[in-house]
Protein backbone atom coordinates (compact mmCIF):
# COMPACT_ATOMS: atom_id res chain seq x y z
CA UNK A 1 0.00 0.00 0.00
CA UNK A 2 1.48 3.33 -1.01
CA UNK A 3 2.26 6.06 1.49
CA UNK A 4 1.14 9.66 1.19
CA UNK A 5 3.99 11.97 2.16
CA UNK A 6 2.86 14.97 4.16
CA UNK A 7 6.07 16.78 3.25
CA UNK A 8 7.45 17.00 -0.27
CA UNK A 9 5.73 14.76 -2.81
CA UNK A 10 2.17 15.51 -3.92
CA UNK A 11 -0.26 12.76 -4.87
CA UNK A 12 -3.88 12.89 -5.93
CA UNK A 13 -6.51 11.96 -3.35
CA UNK A 14 -10.27 11.50 -3.38
CA UNK A 15 -12.18 14.02 -1.28
CA UNK A 16 -15.55 12.85 0.06
CA UNK A 17 -18.19 14.81 1.94
CA UNK A 18 -20.91 13.32 4.15
CA UNK A 19 -23.90 14.80 5.98
CA UNK A 20 -25.09 13.28 9.27
CA UNK A 21 -28.01 14.30 11.46
CA UNK A 22 -28.08 11.77 14.29
CA UNK A 23 -27.70 13.50 17.66
CA UNK A 24 -26.12 10.34 19.06
CA UNK A 25 -22.82 11.66 17.70
CA UNK A 26 -21.39 14.19 20.21
CA UNK A 27 -20.40 16.85 17.67
CA UNK A 28 -23.98 16.81 16.35
CA UNK A 29 -25.77 16.31 19.67
CA UNK A 30 -23.86 19.02 21.55
CA UNK A 31 -24.38 21.50 18.71
CA UNK A 32 -28.13 20.79 18.85
CA UNK A 33 -28.38 20.90 22.65
CA UNK A 34 -26.41 24.16 22.95
CA UNK A 35 -27.40 25.69 19.59
CA UNK A 36 -23.70 26.19 18.92
CA UNK A 37 -21.03 25.30 16.36
CA UNK A 38 -18.48 22.54 16.87
CA UNK A 39 -15.59 22.45 14.39
CA UNK A 40 -12.65 20.05 14.23
CA UNK A 41 -9.27 21.80 14.58
CA UNK A 42 -7.09 18.66 14.30
CA UNK A 43 -7.40 14.90 14.60
CA UNK A 44 -4.40 12.87 15.75
CA UNK A 45 -3.99 9.10 16.24
CA UNK A 46 -3.38 7.69 19.72
CA UNK A 47 -2.07 4.29 20.85
CA UNK A 48 -4.56 1.50 21.39
CA UNK A 49 -6.84 2.36 18.48
CA UNK A 50 -7.89 5.75 19.84
CA UNK A 51 -7.89 9.21 18.28
CA UNK A 52 -7.64 12.67 19.79
CA UNK A 53 -10.11 15.07 18.19
CA UNK A 54 -9.51 18.74 18.99
CA UNK A 55 -12.74 20.71 18.59
CA UNK A 56 -13.37 24.44 18.63
CA UNK A 57 -16.76 25.20 20.15
CA UNK A 58 -18.27 28.63 19.51
CA UNK A 59 -21.55 30.33 20.31
CA UNK A 60 -22.04 28.99 23.83
CA UNK A 61 -20.59 29.01 27.33
CA UNK A 62 -18.07 26.10 27.43
CA UNK A 63 -19.16 25.12 30.94
CA UNK A 64 -20.95 21.77 31.06
CA UNK A 65 -19.84 20.62 27.61
CA UNK A 66 -17.28 18.20 29.09
CA UNK A 67 -19.94 16.38 31.14
CA UNK A 68 -22.42 16.52 28.24
CA UNK A 69 -19.93 14.99 25.78
CA UNK A 70 -18.47 12.50 28.29
CA UNK A 71 -21.89 10.89 28.71
CA UNK A 72 -20.86 8.86 25.65
CA UNK A 73 -19.04 5.68 26.73
CA UNK A 74 -16.48 5.81 23.92
CA UNK A 75 -15.44 9.44 24.52
CA UNK A 76 -13.44 11.39 27.11
CA UNK A 77 -13.50 15.19 26.95
CA UNK A 78 -11.08 17.82 28.29
CA UNK A 79 -11.32 21.63 28.09
CA UNK A 80 -7.95 22.97 26.89
CA UNK A 81 -8.64 26.67 26.38
CA UNK A 82 -11.60 28.87 27.25
CA UNK A 83 -12.65 32.19 25.72
CA UNK A 84 -15.77 34.29 25.54
CA UNK A 85 -18.64 32.20 24.22
CA UNK A 86 -16.48 29.19 23.40
CA UNK A 87 -13.49 26.97 24.04
CA UNK A 88 -11.05 24.44 22.60
CA UNK A 89 -11.71 20.83 23.66
CA UNK A 90 -9.86 17.56 23.30
CA UNK A 91 -12.12 14.56 22.72
CA UNK A 92 -10.40 11.16 22.96
CA UNK A 93 -12.53 8.65 21.05
CA UNK A 94 -12.32 4.87 20.82
CA UNK A 95 -15.31 4.13 18.61
CA UNK A 96 -18.93 5.02 17.80
CA UNK A 97 -17.83 8.14 15.91
CA UNK A 98 -18.08 8.76 12.13
CA UNK A 99 -14.70 10.54 11.95
CA UNK A 100 -13.08 7.70 13.92
CA UNK A 101 -14.54 5.12 11.55
CA UNK A 102 -13.33 7.01 8.46
CA UNK A 103 -9.83 7.24 9.96
CA UNK A 104 -9.82 3.51 10.68
CA UNK A 105 -10.81 2.88 7.05
CA UNK A 106 -7.78 4.85 5.86
CA UNK A 107 -9.35 8.26 5.22
CA UNK A 108 -8.10 11.50 6.77
CA UNK A 109 -10.97 13.64 8.16
CA UNK A 110 -10.31 17.30 7.29
CA UNK A 111 -13.58 18.95 8.26
CA UNK A 112 -15.88 17.70 10.99
CA UNK A 113 -18.47 20.20 12.12
CA UNK A 114 -21.81 20.28 13.85
CA UNK A 115 -24.01 23.35 13.48
CA UNK A 116 -27.32 23.46 15.31
CA UNK A 117 -27.83 19.72 15.07
CA UNK A 118 -26.57 19.08 11.53
CA UNK A 119 -23.21 17.39 10.96
CA UNK A 120 -20.81 17.65 8.02
CA UNK A 121 -17.66 15.59 7.44
CA UNK A 122 -15.09 16.09 4.69
CA UNK A 123 -12.28 13.54 4.40
CA UNK A 124 -9.39 12.75 2.04
CA UNK A 125 -8.88 9.17 0.87
CA UNK A 126 -5.21 8.77 -0.18
CA UNK A 127 -3.82 6.77 -3.07
CA UNK A 128 -3.57 3.12 -2.10
CA UNK A 129 -7.10 2.94 -0.69
CA UNK A 130 -10.11 2.12 -2.84
CA UNK A 131 -12.32 5.19 -2.43
CA UNK A 132 -15.53 3.42 -3.49
CA UNK A 133 -14.92 0.65 -0.96
CA UNK A 134 -14.22 3.16 1.84
CA UNK A 135 -17.43 5.05 1.04
CA UNK A 136 -19.52 1.88 0.80
CA UNK A 137 -18.20 0.48 4.08
CA UNK A 138 -18.77 3.78 5.87
CA UNK A 139 -22.34 4.11 4.60
CA UNK A 140 -23.08 0.50 5.60
CA UNK A 141 -21.93 1.29 9.13
CA UNK A 142 -23.71 4.66 9.31
CA UNK A 143 -26.99 4.22 7.46
CA UNK A 144 -28.15 7.67 8.59
CA UNK A 145 -25.24 9.32 6.71
CA UNK A 146 -25.54 10.69 3.18
CA UNK A 147 -22.77 11.10 0.60
CA UNK A 148 -22.95 14.76 -0.47
CA UNK A 149 -20.00 14.83 -2.89
CA UNK A 150 -16.96 12.91 -4.13
CA UNK A 151 -14.13 14.36 -6.21
CA UNK A 152 -10.46 13.87 -7.00
CA UNK A 153 -7.98 16.58 -5.99
CA UNK A 154 -4.24 17.05 -5.68
CA UNK A 155 -2.31 16.39 -2.49
CA UNK A 156 -2.85 15.84 1.21
CA UNK A 157 -2.10 18.74 3.54
CA UNK A 158 0.17 18.03 6.55
CA UNK A 159 -1.45 17.40 9.90
CA UNK A 160 0.63 20.33 11.19
CA UNK A 161 1.69 23.24 8.97
CA UNK A 162 5.50 23.26 9.05
CA UNK A 163 5.97 27.02 9.50
CA UNK A 164 3.57 27.23 12.45
CA UNK A 165 4.89 23.95 13.83
CA UNK A 166 8.48 25.19 13.97
CA UNK A 167 7.52 28.59 15.41
CA UNK A 168 5.73 26.92 18.32
CA UNK A 169 8.60 24.44 18.79
CA UNK A 170 10.93 27.39 19.40
CA UNK A 171 8.67 29.32 21.76
CA UNK A 172 6.27 27.12 23.68
CA UNK A 173 7.66 23.63 24.38
CA UNK A 174 10.14 22.36 26.93
CA UNK A 175 13.47 21.05 25.61
CA UNK A 176 12.34 17.46 26.13
CA UNK A 177 8.95 17.99 24.49
CA UNK A 178 10.63 19.72 21.56
CA UNK A 179 13.11 16.85 21.11
CA UNK A 180 10.38 14.21 21.13
CA UNK A 181 7.83 15.93 18.91
CA UNK A 182 10.43 17.11 16.39
CA UNK A 183 11.85 13.58 16.13
CA UNK A 184 8.31 12.28 15.62
CA UNK A 185 7.59 14.86 12.94
CA UNK A 186 10.79 14.20 11.01
CA UNK A 187 10.29 10.41 11.24
CA UNK A 188 6.86 10.59 9.61
CA UNK A 189 4.82 10.00 12.77
CA UNK A 190 2.36 12.65 11.55
CA UNK A 191 2.18 11.39 7.98
CA UNK A 192 -1.06 9.76 6.87
CA UNK A 193 -0.83 6.79 6.83
CA UNK A 194 1.75 6.94 9.62
CA UNK A 195 5.33 6.13 8.53
CA UNK A 196 6.67 5.04 11.94
CA UNK A 197 5.14 4.14 15.28
CA UNK A 198 5.73 5.80 18.63
CA UNK A 199 7.48 2.68 19.92
CA UNK A 200 9.97 2.80 17.05
CA UNK A 201 10.73 6.49 17.62
CA UNK A 202 11.03 5.94 21.38
CA UNK A 203 13.63 3.24 20.71
CA UNK A 204 15.57 5.65 18.47
CA UNK A 205 15.57 8.23 21.28
CA UNK A 206 16.54 5.68 23.94
CA UNK A 207 13.40 6.25 26.01
CA UNK A 208 10.44 4.07 26.97
CA UNK A 209 7.17 4.08 25.05
CA UNK A 210 5.44 5.47 28.13
CA UNK A 211 7.88 8.40 28.31
CA UNK A 212 7.45 9.06 24.60
CA UNK A 213 3.66 9.01 25.00
CA UNK A 214 3.79 11.40 27.96
CA UNK A 215 5.90 14.00 26.14
CA UNK A 216 4.21 13.68 22.74
CA UNK A 217 0.75 14.16 24.26
CA UNK A 218 1.86 17.20 26.28
CA UNK A 219 3.53 18.71 23.21
CA UNK A 220 0.51 18.08 20.97
CA UNK A 221 -1.80 19.77 23.45
CA UNK A 222 0.45 22.82 23.57
CA UNK A 223 0.78 22.87 19.78
CA UNK A 224 -2.96 22.73 19.22
CA UNK A 225 -3.82 25.16 22.00
CA UNK A 226 -1.22 27.74 21.00
CA UNK A 227 -1.65 27.26 17.25
CA UNK A 228 -5.40 27.57 17.43
CA UNK A 229 -5.24 30.43 19.91
CA UNK A 230 -2.89 32.38 17.67
CA UNK A 231 -5.08 31.75 14.67
CA UNK A 232 -8.26 32.93 16.40
CA UNK A 233 -6.82 35.45 18.83
CA UNK A 234 -9.22 34.13 21.48
CA UNK A 235 -7.34 31.63 23.64
CA UNK A 236 -5.33 32.82 26.61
Amino acid sequence: MSKVACRGETESVVEVEFRVKSETYPFVGVSADRECTMELAKMLPRPGGQYAEFFDVTGTDPGGIVSLASAHETLDATLLAEYERGGLFEFTVSGDCPAYSLAELGALPRTVEGVGGTGRIVADIPTGYEASAVVATFLDEYDDAELASKREKEGVEPMFAESAFRAILENDLTDRQREVVEAAYEAGYYDWPRERTGSEIAADLGISSATFSEHIHAAERKLLTVLFGRGSGRAD
